[in-house]
């Protein structure tokens, strides 16, 4: 929703300049197709505005703390941990697909229940076919890193 609104504030910013030409090349006599135009644009905008979700507040649960944390934990799946394993499916790439891993509950590998601790304690140690990462990543990244395959 972020890039449409960008694109509108862009779009708006280029019918207002272009009111602003078409107002100094009639010497200050704009059609009033044009200010039509930039109004409508302006309201475009507007109703986009209206329409985006209003952003997730913390709860006492500390779920602001978690969108964070996955957040964080995106940007580090995305340059370790896409390589081998797909965060949008469940299919194999190199490793399994992660997509749902939640909640499906168990590993599709060795059938192990999903808990933090068992994410954590599979990434930092890795198994025959993963590489172990407890070298390569801090604590709290491996813990973001955690939190964002929860989301999936």
């Amino acid at each position: 929703m972020t890039g449409y609104i960008q694109e509108l504030e862009l779009t708006v910013i280029k019918v207002q300049n272009r009111v602003q030409s078409i107002h100094q090349e009639y010497g200050g006599r704009v059609k009033s197709i044009h200010l039509f135009v930039g109004v409508a644009a302006l309201g475009l905008c507007g109703l986009a505005f209206a329409q985006e979700q209003p952003a997730k507040k913390a709860g006492a649960g500390g779920a602001g703390k978690n969108a964070a944390a996955a957040a964080r934990g995106k940007e580090i799946f995305e340059k370790k941990c896409a390589v081998c394993h797909y965060a949008d499916s469940d299919a194999k790439k190199i490793g399994p697909g992660l997509q749902g891993i939640s909640k499906r509950g168990t590993f599709t590998v060795n059938n192990n229940k999903v808990t933090d601790e068992s994410l954590r304690t599979w990434i930092e140690n890795g198994d025959t076919l993963m590489p172990p990462f407890k070298e390569v990543l801090e604590a709290p990244q491996i813990k973001d890193v955690v939190a964002y395959v929860r989301t999936l």
